[in-house]
């Protein structure tokens, strides 16, 4: 018989992993704070359940149990380029002066840390939740809906929220791009991207550009993915492997301005006319590299406005609504023909 699943507004106790597990509270207690003799398959028992359930220990002991501590949990794929580390900046400002602390917590594009980060930081009872994407594994999608906090999904707003989401449209922003790249005249275009294929908002993206594609009768001639991260060197070596199989390629689409700035200088090295031989675009409007020879064609990402309205979200100074889009801007630089 299966076991009745609890109401998503109740919040779950060790009764609930109990009946869901069929062993006794004491277990289940044992289990999850990893004390006593337990066996192994009584513990994956109680650990499955728990799992499926989104049940998440309080960490908090005796009268504070339950109460709320004064963090906000802020969940990120990357510190090593400079897109996430100015979402964090237009977060701070706002929870600044309201007695609010996000603590941040790093899943390098993968499923499982992102599981484990979300894990713990929920155990210690935050205000609020923070989170890149709106792709998760079902047991971290059921202990954010089971967290009884405001959460705010961040970047992207392709999808259906958890809760609140604060973002742009990636397919749009591919498809702008693309009808950008088609209008100056390029034909032979390739895409590049990294941390492929975990990067679910590169991938839309894509999605989007192709789309655009499609609509103008023009397929990609070529495409380079690298599973790791971003870096101007891995940007030049990606753009010399589609160059040196692809020669004819006139237009180079890259799912960030860092590797896109490796390609821009990987073409200017080997003597290439851009942007009337072959043109190059990027994606997140990264200042750091306005100091190229030529200016990267890009888009605003939003970022920093992304983090403000996120937190103003959690610190209940804006109405929160399911979706808050933001409208980046494409700059064409000097890497697109006029």
């Amino acid at each position: 018989m299966t076991k009745p699943t609890p109401d998503p507004r109740h919040t779950l106790t060790l009764r609930d992993v109990s009946e869901a597990s069929g062993v006794s509270e004491m277990t289940v207690s044992r289990v999850l704070r990893n004390r006593g003799d337990v066996s192994a398959p009584t513990r994956e028992k109680v650990l499955e359940a728990a799992r499926a359930l989104g049940y998440v220990p309080n960490k908090i002991a005796g009268a504070l149990a339950s109460q709320r501590v004064n963090l906000v949990g802020v969940v990120i794929p990357s510190l090593s380029n400079m897109v996430f580390p100015e979402v964090m900046t237009g977060i701070s400002e706002v929870l600044e002066g309201t007695g609010l602390q996000p603590v941040v917590g790093v899943t390098n594009y993968l499923s499982d840390r992102e599981e484990s980060v979300i894990y713990e930081m929920l155990s210690w009872r935050p205000s609020g939740m923070i989170i890149a994407g709106l792709e998760h594994s079902q047991a971290s999608q059921a202990m954010l809906a089971r967290a009884g906090i405001p959460i705010v999904e961040i970047m992207d707003i392709d999808g259906t929220p958890i809760d609140h989401a604060v973002g742009i449209s990636h397919r749009r922003a591919g498809r702008q791009m693309a009808e950008a790249i088609i209008a100056a005249g390029y034909r032979k275009i390739a895409f590049l991207g990294t941390q492929m294929p975990n990067d679910f908002r590169a991938k839309k993206r894509l999605e989007g550009f192709e789309e655009a594609l499609g609509k103008a009768g023009l397929t990609l001639v070529d495409r380079e993915y690298y599973s790791g991260g971003s870096a101007l060197l891995k940007g030049r070596e990606m753009t010399a492997a589609v160059l040196d199989r692809t020669p004819d390629v006139d237009f180079l689409y890259y799912s960030n301005d860092m590797i896109g700035a490796g390609g821009l200088l990987y073409c200017l090295d080997k003597g290439l006319d851009v942007p009337g031989r072959i043109g190059l675009a990027g994606f997140n409007g990264v200042e750091l590299l306005d100091g190229l020879p030529r200016k990267l064609a890009t888009m605003d990402a939003c970022r920093l406005e992304i983090g403000r309205k996120a937190a103003e979200i959690i610190a209940g100074k804006a109405t929160p609504g399911e979706k808050v889009e933001l409208f980046p801007t494409l700059q064409p630089g000097d890497t697109i023909r006029r």
